[in-house]
């Protein structure tokens, strides 16, 4: 039969390999409403005890309707949510298209050692004299990267790739600033090899970006690079390893 004409019987037309059901359904992988639609009035997966009768403190702001959620029955939403979580895309399913330092070179045992309770429990407003151990650790961490580094001093405290970013090229900023520069250098070299946050980080703080090719490596192009530098260039935001998990192997 010519799939141009498509077919009857409800059954969606597509490729050969691609069509679509006509539930929806894919195998185990159920196609299902949203929790709110299959909710229905007086279904629910607990039983509550009956409240106190206590006095009303709501100074006439008590609910005129119902409070909106979906009534639904516990297989419902152990089988709702267990459906959510096979949607998520995880390291363990494939190779992540991006994020080369967050996600490709996470090894578990990091992701098991962050959830410990001496870690995982902080409260980053509770007294000092109660995180002694993680503060510690943090010293550790920042004297080995200065060690590593030959940097004088590091910055722990942003909490993401984009957020270290930001504080890097704030730091560059003000840097020029108190030089006398900032006008003159308004340049910042970004990568195609780096994370796509660069260049808006860039362009967030009023400079200009210039894009860097890389190379059939998929790493910076070195001689690209030499070509963009000039008395007009800011800085150069690398990534490393770069957002294709390759270690830019000309770093120095």
């Amino acid at each position: 039969m010519d799939r141009s004409q498509g077919r009857t019987g409800g059954i969606a037309t597509g490729s050969s390999t691609e069509a679509p059901t006509f539930t929806g359904n894919r195998a185990l992988q159920i196609e299902e409403p949203l929790i709110f639609e299959m909710g229905q009035p007086g279904r629910t997966g607990v039983d509550l005890p009956e409240p106190p009768k206590t006095k009303e403190r709501l100074n006439g702001l008590r609910r005129a309707g119902e409070i909106g959620l979906p009534g639904l029955s516990e297989p419902q939403v152990v089988q709702h949510f267990t459906r959510l979580s096979q949607k998520n895309y995880a390291i363990d399913m494939g190779v992540y298209p991006l994020g080369s330092c967050t996600m490709k070179h996470n090894p578990r045992i990091n992701e098991k050692v962050a959830r410990f309770a001496g870690i995982g429990d902080l409260h980053p407003l509770q007294p000092v004299s109660t995180v002694q151990g993680a503060l510690e650790l943090i010293d550790r961490l920042a004297h080995w990267l200065k060690t590593l580094t030959g940097m004088p001093a590091v910055a722990m405290s942003p909490a993401a790739g984009a957020h270290g970013e930001m504080c890097g090229m704030m730091a560059i900023a003000a840097a020029l600033e108190a030089k006398g520069e900032r006008a003159q250098r308004r340049t910042v070299l970004a990568p195609e090899s780096a994370h796509g946050t660069n260049p808006a980080t860039a362009a967030a703080l009023g400079f200009t970006v210039k894009p860097i090719p890389a190379n059939e490596k998929g790493r910076v192009d070195l001689a690209a690079l030499k070509a963009a530098l000039g008395p007009d260039v800011a800085a150069i935001m690398l990534t490393n390893p770069n957002t294709c998990g390759l270690f830019e192997s000309e770093i120095v």
